[in-house]
């Protein structure tokens, strides 16, 4: 099991560990639990360890050509400073894995998978790598924290810095003298920005950041309350709405697919289920009774017919029902009910559009 820079930091507050992706993160901490940091970020501010997220340097002339040509998003549609959420696909339209690319230059990349997908989408990029061009995996060399919620500005400040960014667009600067990249991302519908300082720095990043966090009456948060966050958003997760057979037409991704493109992996596969439709297709659900739906449970239609299943569901703290994401059967629209055996009774629920609630992103 791998460790976070942080973890003696999680350790000595009893955070409840639990492995993500092979690495040993915090789930919640006792002083707080889930619910509370959730409720931090949504009305002050929370600070997430996110360092299990992987990092990869991707440097040469020609860098944005190559990497173009292996994921779905069109890197040309942004700028040095900016980020860009895209997807990494195999031939045949399945998701090796979805990421973030930070440009900084026309011949320097840096990437953020997922933490048990880096080495994957690694060994993708090194196989096909023309000659000229760097493919290094960084995965212990940088950390991730997360500053989320309204108040998530007025962390910065406390720190020193003026964080006017657009979102998604990052720049280089120091926290403590120690050197981070500050970018205007988030994984938690919130207002907020993600921090990334060296491996080595991290320890004292983090500390200068709790103290501001604290002072603004916020939480450090565990794992547990941003997939609440996430679920509440719809963002998706790989291994659940995301995978090997769930391609990003079925998860509603087709947003982050540059269509106009005329080479990325998975390409022919995607357009010809873009233009003949998919039969399953991610739906947003919420309970109509006091069910909570729960990965990989069987939903069914109202006649009782199989026609998918759940990949992530929770009780929502801001809505107080039980709301889903489902990959269920194209034809099923919106305000249609469906039907979930939940421990050996029906719970219905009813199809929305997402997000479950607001995004206050920008």
């Amino acid at each position: 099991m791998k460790h976070s820079p942080l973890a003696d930091r999680h350790l000595a507050l009893n955070a409840k560990m639990a492995d993500f992706g092979g690495w040993l993160m915090p789930i919640e901490y006792p002083q707080t639990g889930a619910i509370a940091e959730y409720t931090a970020v949504r009305q002050q501010v929370g600070i997430f360890d996110v360092s299990h997220l992987g990092k990869i340097s991707v440097i040469g002339e020609g860098c944005i050509d190559f990497i173009n040509k292996m994921v779905t998003n069109d890197l040309t549609k942004i700028a040095a400073g900016q980020a860009q959420y895209t997807l990494l696909c195999n031939e045949d339209g399945g998701v090796v894995d979805d990421l973030i690319i930070y440009r900084n230059s026309d011949s320097d990349l840096f990437l953020i998978p997922n933490a048990s997908n880096t080495t994957a989408v690694f060994e993708v990029l090194k196989s096909n790598c023309p000659a000229g061009i760097k493919v290094t995996n960084l995965h212990n060399d940088y950390a991730v924290l997360a500053v989320q919620g309204p108040d998530s500005a007025k962390v910065l400040s406390g720190v020193g810095i003026v964080a006017d960014l657009d979102y998604m667009s990052f720049v280089h600067t120091k926290i403590d003298n120690c050197p981070v990249i500050l970018c205007r991302t988030g994984y938690t519908g919130e207002f907020g920005f993600e921090i990334i300082p060296a491996w080595k720095d991290a320890q004292q990043v983090w500390d200068k950041l709790v103290l501001a966090v604290s002072q603004l009456s916020g939480a450090i948060c565990g794992l547990g309350a941003r997939d609440l966050l996430r679920t509440e958003m719809g963002y998706p997760l790989h291994g659940h709405e995301l995978s090997l057979t769930i391609t990003p037409v079925e998860a509603g991704a087709s947003w982050a697919v540059g269509w106009a493109k005329e080479e990325f992996r998975g390409r022919n596969i995607l357009l010809k289920q873009k233009e003949s439709g998919s039969k399953l297709k991610l739906k947003a659900i919420i309970a109509t009774d006091r069910g909570i739906p729960r990965k990989d449970m069987q939903v069914k239609d109202s006649s009782g017919q199989l026609i998918g299943i759940v990949t992530s569901g929770t009780f929502s703290p801001a809505l107080k029902k039980g709301i889903g994401l489902a990959l269920i059967d194209s034809n099923v629209k919106k305000d249609d009910q469906v039907v979930i055996d939940i421990r050996g009774n029906d719970s219905t629920f009813k199809v929305v559009s997402l997000p479950f609630v607001p995004s206050k992103v920008r």
